[in-house]
């Protein structure tokens, strides 16, 4: 016991890289124990442990045969694991590669994509002359205004927001709100502006829109109802009558751009 505790205290002390080094086998342990959480990997991972521990107390023990049979039968085993555990094994690679540090590298091609799914929705939507609000979260959260309608966390996809929004739907009342590429509430409520200067002939829809980009950075895209027009809310401003194209571009230059390099060039409101 002695011997024991003396190799411990003599041991080179422990650096930067082995902080870092314990770090990252702890982070991928976390990772992976959430991973399974609720799967029948659980279970597996238990029977293993006991196999494990089975084969240490054979060691200590004189258990020949279980250590023999436990020894030959590791190799087949991780062959089986493979075969067995093939569709956890593809979601957790596809859980890995959605990582902070990889997304940031897919970040620029899932705005394009996000921008793309938003226009062809707009365009849409203004052809039918179906009423819509599409609010884009960026710097700001919205989580008061998602949590006032109804959750959905649901990817996003044109198809879904013209479902959305049709006069049918028990969701079209309201804003539907886009958080990290993904639809993440319809339904919601947003406040109405109170500035004076905002042209009469917007009706409640746009009202709300600009009423959102009032109270922090978020930007929001109108189709009217009436004439079917599409528009872009963005710091209280309003761009109106935008064509599908004009709509990309704009999109572009405030989903993709850093707040402090925004230079948002609105037009004048109509008074």
């Amino acid at each position: 016991m002695v011997d024991f505790f003396g190799s411990i205290l003599r041991r080179p002390p422990i650096g930067w890289w082995d902080l870092v080094d314990i770090a990252i086998v702890s982070f991928l342990i976390y990772e992976f124990l959430k991973l399974i959480r609720g799967t029948r990997a659980v279970q597996m991972g238990v029977g293993t442990l006991l196999i494990v521990a089975l084969f240490y107390v054979s060691r200590l023990a004189p258990l020949q045969t279980v250590n023999w049979l436990i020894r030959n039968a590791l190799l087949y085993v991780a062959f089986a694991a493979i075969v067995i555990f093939q569709s956890d094994i593809r979601r957790a690679l596809a859980h890995f590669g959605q990582a902070p540090f990889f997304r940031y590298f897919n970040r620029q091609e899932a705005a394009d994509e996000t921008i793309e799914e938003i226009v062809v929705a707009a365009t849409m939507l203004s052809s039918q002359k179906v009423g819509a609000i599409i609010a884009v979260e960026r710097e700001i959260g919205l989580r008061n205004y998602i949590e006032s309608g109804i959750p959905l966390d649901a990817t996003l996809t044109y198809d879904l927001l013209v479902t959305i929004f049709q006069p049918g739907s028990p969701l079209h009342d309201g804003a539907v709100i886009l958080q990290e590429n993904r639809v993440a509430a319809a339904a919601c409520f947003l406040p109405l502006t109170v500035n004076p200067r905002v042209s009469r002939e917007l009706g409640t829809r746009h009202r709300a829109a600009i009423g959102l980009t009032e109270e922090g950075d978020a930007l929001a895209v109108i189709v009217s109802e009436e004439t079917g027009s599409i528009s872009v809310a963005i710091d209280g401003h309003i761009d109106r009558r935008l064509s599908p194209d004009e709509l990309r571009e704009r999109l572009r230059s405030l989903v993709t751009m850093r707040k402090s390099q925004r230079q948002v060039g609105a037009r004048s409101l109509d008074v």
